[in-house]
């Protein structure tokens, strides 16, 4: 049901829960899913299940991509979430919040760089 579901994302910090296995996921429920398919529409979450509201349609990446590729997708498919597969099992979600935090470590690195670059030597 949905309010244990949405319990279990609130005690894990988590946005988002899978629906099935690590090894065969069926979709992904969202707080958006949540706010959107039984907030919005008055529908009771003790009668309704994840898999009722799931997203099925899922995107994945494998643990190897690189952090443009990440985005790119991220940015065509306009989602927050993206699985992280390794193997074939899912190992965890990459979120548009981490990637945030990754592009600002990878400016702040470069910007180092250049301004060790720009400094004159003595």
């Amino acid at each position: 049901m949905v309010r244990v579901g949405s319990r279990l994302m609130k005690n894990a910090r988590n946005g988002c829960a899978i629906v099935g296995t690590r090894t065969q996921p069926h979709g992904v429920v969202t707080e958006w899913d949540i706010l959107c398919k039984v907030v919005a529409e008055g529908v009771d979450p003790n009668n309704v299940t994840m898999g009722k509201i799931m997203t099925a349609d899922l995107l994945s990446i494998d643990a190897g991509a690189g952090i443009s590729e990440v985005s790119q997708l991220m940015t065509q498919k306009g989602i927050r979430r993206l699985l992280v597969r390794e193997h074939g099992h899912v190992i965890g979600f990459i979120t548009s919040k981490t990637m945030l935090a990754r592009m600002n470590d990878y400016v702040d690195k470069v910007s180092a760089q250049i301004s060790r670059m720009q400094t004159p030597a003595l």
